[in-house]
């Protein structure tokens, strides 16, 4: 069996948003040379997220405002989390409510996706590097 590992950097520079990362995770498979396996890729920070959804810009608008809905940032002081001198309890939150992980089957060397599903990374608390783990398995 074949192991390959792989880790992506980003560096969202504003609090939020969502970048797709399916060509990136294309790319590794690509090198990986697995052509039947699985894949995991992992947010490697607890104030961010990868998940598996349509790459639409009204659903990922959607998304700001019901996790806002769900976990607003302000007021800062409703987080006891913030107490520490952080101020991303929210971001935990949002994290918590978008997973922390997707696992995909790859087929025949390609992701074995749904028709509209596309591999994203969503971040909560941005303005710095943080880091995604790809690690894909298999023959």
């Amino acid at each position: 069996m074949k192991s390959y590992r792989k880790e992506l950097f980003f560096n969202i520079p504003a609090r939020r948003g969502f970048v797709n990362i399916t060509p990136e995770i294309d790319l590794c498979i690509t090198e990986s040379n697995v052509a039947e396996g699985l894949v995991l890729v992992n947010a490697m920070h607890i104030t961010a997220s990868v998940f598996i959804n349509d790459d639409e810009s009204g659903l990922h608008s959607d998304y700001e405002v019901w996790l806002e809905r769900l976990a607003p940032h302000e007021p800062l002081s409703q987080y006891k989390h913030n107490r520490t001198g952080e101020d991303n309890g929210d971001a935990h939150l949002k994290r918590q409510i978008m997973g922390r992980e997707a696992v995909v089957a790859i087929t025949e060397g390609r992701l074995d996706l749904g028709p509209w599903e596309q591999l994203f990374y969503g971040e909560f608390d941005g303005r710095r590097k943080k880091r995604v783990l790809v690690k894909i398995i298999g023959e």
